[in-house]
């Protein structure tokens, strides 16, 4: 199989996303076709059978797509189909707001452990989540078999916290500190500069004044 680029795999969680509130609204429709997928997007319709074409053939001819079995395939492409371990670094202002994002249990993501380098959360639990300290990252990481982890401590932390990850076998890091991470090429990075693209939205107003 063709590797997909990244964007056809964000584009996909686009079209999961669309298709489950779909199925919310239209309960009694079973099936749609790109072009139909598309005018609601506002996309390409070649874009989207070529997104959908690197993971094998969907649908049929004259038919489209059976829906719950679109959303459901990919779900599974997407690595939805099963549980991943979560843990969060850092739980100030941005770290308490994600810890209390619901959408982490509707994609089956599990938060499993905090690490916070503050004295008087470290060792509470949290809904059941237990804060740690950043030197028991190595550790705590390999225990509770951690998958994916979330950084959001200060920037002069966000490496040091990087590199423990990473030593204890995280493969996927999702970083909202602004600061460009290093990792190998094992480890699957991400970055969310909220900053930054705030200061985008702020600009575009500031031309228009």
């Amino acid at each position: 199989m063709k590797q997909p680029p990244d964007i056809s795999i964000s584009r996909l969680a686009v079209y999961l996303r669309f298709l489950e509130e779909y199925k919310k609204d239209k309960g009694s429709k079973s099936t749609i076709n790109s072009e139909e997928l598309a005018r609601f997007l506002d996309m390409n319709h070649h874009q989207i059978r070529k997104d959908l074409s690197y993971f094998g053939k969907f649908g049929e001819r004259g038919l489209g797509y059976r829906i719950d079995e679109l959303k459901d395939k990919i779900g599974k492409i997407l690595g939805l189909d099963r549980k991943w371990n979560l843990c969060l670094c850092g739980m100030g202002n941005l770290g308490s707001a994600l810890f209390a994002y619901r959408g982490f249990k509707q994609m089956r993501l599990n938060i499993v452990a905090v690490f916070d380098n503050d004295a008087q959360k470290i060792g509470r639990c949290i809904h059941g989540v237990k804060v740690y300290a950043p030197k028991n990252i190595p550790g705590v990481a390999k225990k509770l078999n951690i998958d994916i982890a979330i950084i959001a401590v200060p920037q002069i932390a966000a490496q040091e916290i990087t590199n423990k990850l990473v030593k204890a076998g995280v493969r996927a890091i999702l970083n909202f500190a602004p600061v460009k991470l290093n990792v190998p090429k094992r480890v699957k990075l991400r970055n969310v500069d909220l900053s930054t693209e705030l200061i985008q939205l702020v600009y575009f107003l500031s031309t228009l004044a």
